[in-house]
């Protein structure tokens, strides 16, 4: 089985009075909705990641800020995890979301921390991991393209492609 997982997909990153505002993603969610319809019309499990903080100055629980993001594609009867920390796993039902699975495809925000955290934890559990490179998203070019090489040249199994590479 396979799932695709979305990484902190929220309002957060798209408030230009925030900290977290990732900018200017162009197509950023576009290319996110071809990839959920692609993998939703392929059966795959669909899990999307909320990141929300009890207090502090963003991703506030019961904020816009830890919503989905307007017209991602999000539908009720796809699995929700919520986590309070970087990590995708750590006091989550993330492992028992994933059971069954042995692929995942992973995309999200910020590329650099929580999808970083995602891949390398996925990865010590022995998932197949794909990450569509331009489905993620960091605060800078930099960091994003910096963290793609760097889990390339340490995680040698995980496969990285963009969208179009990926739905051929």
């Amino acid at each position: 089985m396979k799932a695709l997982v979305l990484i902190d997909i929220e309002k957060e990153y798209f408030d230009d009075d925030s900290d977290y505002f990732v900018g200017d993603v162009g197509d950023f969610v576009k290319r996110v909705n071809q990839l959920v319809e692609f993998c939703r019309g392929k059966g795959y499990v669909i899990i999307f990641v909320r990141h929300i903080e009890e207090d502090g100055d963003a991703f506030i629980e019961g904020t816009a800020g830890v919503e989905f993001i307007d017209g991602i594609g999000f539908r009720d009867s796809d699995v929700v995890v919520e986590k309070k920390r970087v990590s995708s796993f750590f006091n989550t039902d993330m492992g028992k979301k994933l059971e069954g699975v042995d692929e995942v495809i992973v995309c999200g925000i910020l590329t650099n921390l929580c999808v970083r955290s995602f891949v390398e934890e996925a990865y010590d559990r022995d998932f197949d991991i794909k990450v569509i490179r331009d489905c993620c998203v960091a605060l800078d070019k930099e960091s994003h393209e910096f963290t793609l090489r760097d889990l390339k040249e340490t995680r040698e199994e995980v496969e990285f492609l963009d969208l179009v590479e990926f739905i051929e």
